[in-house]
């Protein structure tokens, strides 16, 4: 690849003290998943993703999506605990984690669903299950819908872009004109990770802070302007819910402070029959908060899909 990595936000070139420790996380993260990092080029992105395993017509591939401020890491857990002759992606977004960022571009939901479905596109993979957090929950959403000849399932858990029956912290906030999940400094980081958690100070939040923050705040920039394309069409997901046309599976912690819990009463209402589960106790990012009974979850729903 030609392009250069200073058309990103995640150059560092402010040294080891700017970049925090991160960078180091990564280079480390890659080993105890068992993954290898492939890179391909998207509407003028460079995208980079970790993979596991191949794709045969006896194995599920599953292609795992995060959300905002997030990268493809947050599945760590996942990576190793779902059967280990499954075929596993987990991708970085176009203006999140390694994969580039360009200002100028539509970042909405439905611009990244297309470049998804273009990336797809260029791989020799059968029906794919797409799996999406948050932001990624939307976003994988609108791609099965449009695209239901190439996805075999949609699991979502605590998705963005569902209109809630009451509102969270985060709706709150927005509705006052503040970007919650854009922080500018660094009391503003600690209070996204007690936001992303259960609403109070946890020692994983603090840990999660320490190591992404000077990254977060290097990215502000960016992340403002992926925010507001968002936000332009909020409750994009809601209109595609009727008649959705691939089976679906909504996963939900009860005490997330970003996507209330509530929003599953929205699925209820709008998807034909899909399958929820929410999780007692749990915020905003179950697959870190409770890998292991998350995973059996997916795991569970992936199995029960016909195969081909």
């Amino acid at each position: 690849m030609s392009e250069q990595l200073s058309s990103a936000p995640n150059t560092f070139s402010g040294g080891f003290l700017s970049a925090g420790i991160w960078p180091l996380l990564r280079h480390g993260h890659r080993p105890l998943t068992g993954t290898r990092r492939k890179v391909a080029s998207v509407d003028g992105h460079r995208v980079v993703w970790l993979e596991r395993g191949r794709a045969t017509p006896e194995r599920p591939t599953i292609v795992m999506v995060h959300g905002f401020a997030a990268m493809k890491e947050n599945w760590a857990y996942w990576l190793r605990m779902l059967p280990n002759d499954w075929h596993l992606i987990a991708i970085d977004l176009p203006g999140f984690g390694e994969t580039t960022y360009r200002a100028g571009m539509d970042y909405s939901y439905e611009a990244q669903a297309g470049r998804l479905l273009t990336w797809l596109d260029q791989r020799n993979w059968e029906k794919v299950h797409l799996v999406g957090s948050s932001m990624g929950g939307a976003i994988v959403t609108i791609a099965g819908a449009r695209a239901p000849d190439r996805i075999a399932s949609v699991s979502v858990l605590n998705s963005a872009g569902v209109p809630a029956q009451r509102p969270s912290a985060l709706d709150q906030m927005l509705d006052q004109g503040e970007y919650g999940l854009v922080p500018r400094r660094w009391k503003e980081v600690w209070r996204m990770f007690t936001m992303v958690g259960t609403g109070g100070p946890s020692l994983t939040g603090a840990a999660m802070a320490l190591a992404l923050g000077p990254d977060l705040l290097r990215r502000q920039q960016a992340h403002s302007h992926i925010f507001r394309d968002m936000l332009r069409d909020r409750d994009a997901v809601a209109r595609y819910l009727p008649d959705y046309p691939v089976p679906l599976l909504v996963l939900w912690g009860d005490r997330d402070h970003l996507t209330e819990v509530s929003c599953v009463d929205t699925y209820r209402q709008l998807a034909p029959a899909p399958k929820i589960e929410v999780f007692r106790g749990v915020g905003h990012l179950p697959m870190l908060e409770i890998p292991r009974r998350s995973a059996r979850a997916l795991e569970t729903f992936i199995r029960e899909q016909p195969k081909g």
